[in-house]
């Protein structure tokens, strides 16, 4: 057996080894510091047995993959820790996630002191230091085994493994839970951990489900780097949006309108009517696209037709009770299929194609309130939006000068490198989620694909996150301590002189004749920005002279 490592140095062996006893092989320090291993791109636990030529990467928590196997386990750990303190905790999922870790437990909301306690708990799991063990059941055993330990949502979980699937548990000490990995060797390698925030969530995400508690934490390899990251978050928490737009009066809420539904004071107006100006014209103007409207609701048969009903009802406001109403209506959570009526409206050739139907469009969703904040996730919001009406062999085309019109958006804004870029794919092995067939979807991803690469831009995939319609390329801006530590962000307001004096003009004869007459110089302040302007008695004079 040849194994390729990531220097493109090769070992060989004469017998199946372990990715933790290759690692020992390496270095010694390399497998005390190993979090998992990656082989042919996969990422794999520790203990996974290679008995083939293949290319192995030894993660440590210094790579991105690395970091997720340990706070994964610190998941792990927490949930022991609370199981401990609360023995009627149910525990339900527990994984990474970008920032850190949660875990969900069938249990009443965790005050900041429980959290500390729990915090406590586990550091005494971790100072015990026990191995980290993998095996596996059958599903008949894993479905008894739960049930005696009356964990239902465990009990689920398994029942919804497909035919055939390995079922894999680890265990540490005297606690075990359903996992598919990957995990590090011992709890002794969470060394630097904090739980941050306690939450409500919907067992699997759907609020016809228990609500549950979820806790959140984070970790890291070394207290250093943990402490930087807090320091990080309470720099973020000074600059949130949330904060700084209702304190310069950009946008506000109010209990008795509802969450997710923004006011936009004068200020926060002004900057909308300018960007909106200014993404119309562009797109117009520049980009080839005519103005539409449409309706802000429309009857429930326009979304049965185009899928929406069935696959997107529950984040809809729907006006009306289908049982009791001979008409429903809903408010429109996108406008794909008004725009399609638009298009239907008239005849057209496969000449006319390209069509590209633009529209600053207000939508509606019916979000949960625990996922509301700010202006990032609302209920009510307004996009500029395109749909595009084209023929196959447009398509590669028409996404590249989408591509690009949104990359030149971003370089304006000076947002272009603070963004990332995810191709959302569709799930093949779960069709009955999507419209389409297998050639539709697997062409058009290709050709989202091939932008991305033709254009050098770095991009992740992810299986399974695609809208039922389509493929997405999901553009994502990066948290606001990274954007206010790689540029200054700053509000700049265009106004002059001249312009205010446009204002000052239009006052009238009248009321600027009385002005000069008091023969005082007059103040004018911008309502954005707080510039003052002096106007003297002759300015205003030559002002009234030249209206």
């Amino acid at each position: 057996m040849i194994v390729t490592l990531k220097d493109g140095s090769k070992k060989e062996y004469a017998e199946a080894k372990s990715v933790i006893d290759i690692a020992y092989d390496i270095s010694e320090g390399l497998a005390r510091a190993a979090c998992a291993g990656e082989v042919n791109g996969e990422v794999v636990d520790l203990r996974t047995v290679l008995d083939s030529d293949c290319e192995l990467n030894i993660l440590t928590a210094k790579d991105e993959k690395g970091l997720a196997v340990l706070r994964h386990t610190a998941s792990h750990v927490l949930a022991q820790a609370v199981q401990t303190l609360y023995p009627d905790a149910k525990v339900a999922i527990g994984p990474s996630i970008d920032t850190g870790f949660y875990y969900d437990f069938d249990h009443e909301p965790f005050s900041r002191e429980d959290l500390d306690a729990i915090e406590k708990e586990m550091k005494k799991i971790i100072k015990k230091g026990a191995k980290i063990e993998r095996f596996t059941k059958s599903r008949e055993d894993a479905i008894a085994y739960f049930k005696e330990k009356n964990e239902p949502y465990k009990v689920e979980l398994v029942e919804d493994l497909p035919d055939g699937a390995e079922i894999s548990f680890y265990s540490q000490g005297n606690w075990t839970d359903l996992c598919a990995g990957p995990h590090l060797m011992s709890v002794k390698g969470v060394k630097a951990f904090k739980l941050l925030s306690s939450s409500s969530a919907y067992w699997r995400g759907s609020e016809k489900n228990a609500m549950l508690t979820r806790i959140y934490g984070t970790a890291y390899a070394t207290k250093d780097e943990l402490k930087e990251h807090l320091e990080q978050m309470e720099e973020a928490k000074k600059r949130d949006h949330n904060k700084l737009g209702r304190e310069m009066k950009i946008f506000t809420t109010v209990d008795v309108i509802g969450q997710g539904l923004p006011l936009f004071p004068p200020k926060g107006t002004k900057m909308i009517m300018k960007l909106q100006r200014w993404i119309e014209d562009l797109e117009d103007k520049e980009w080839g696209y005519v103005r539409t409207r449409t309706p802000l609701m429309a009857k429930s048969d326009l979304y049965k037709i185009s899928g929406h009903w069935d696959h997107y009802k529950d984040g809809m406001f729907v006006l009306g009770d289908e049982e009791k109403d001979k008409e429903v209506y809903a408010l429109r959570p996108m406008t794909c299929p008004f725009q399609y009526y638009v298009y239907k409206a008239e005849q057209h050739s496969y000449r006319d194609l390209p069509l590209r139907y633009g529209e600053t469009s207000t939508l509606f969703r019916s979000e949960d309130s625990g996922e509301m904040h700010g202006l990032t996730r609302v209920r009510q919001f307004t996009i500029s939006e395109g749909h595009n009406v084209i023929r196959p062999d447009q398509c590669e085309e028409e996404l590249k000068a989408c591509f690009n019109l949104n990359r030149y958006v971003l370089k304006v804004l000076g947002l272009e490198n603070d963004v990332t870029y995810r191709l959302s794919k569709w799930d093949p092995k779960n069709t009955e989620k999507y419209l389409g067939d297998d050639e539709y979807w697997n062409s058009t991803q290709e050709v989202l694909r091939n932008i991305l690469i033709e254009e050098n831009v770095p991009f992740v995939e992810a299986d399974g996150e695609a809208a039922f319609y389509g493929p997405k390329l999901d553009v994502n801006v990066k948290p606001a301590i990274e954007l206010t530590d790689s540029m200054p962000c700053a509000y700049v307001c265009d106004c002059s002189k001249e312009r205010v004096e446009q204002a000052v003009i239009s006052l009238g004869r009248k009321e600027l004749g009385a002005m000069i007459a008091d023969n005082k110089p007059i103040e004018v302040v911008c309502d954005f920005c707080h510039t003052k302007y002096t106007f003297s008695p002759d300015e205003l004079l030559n002002i009234l002279k030249n209206k």
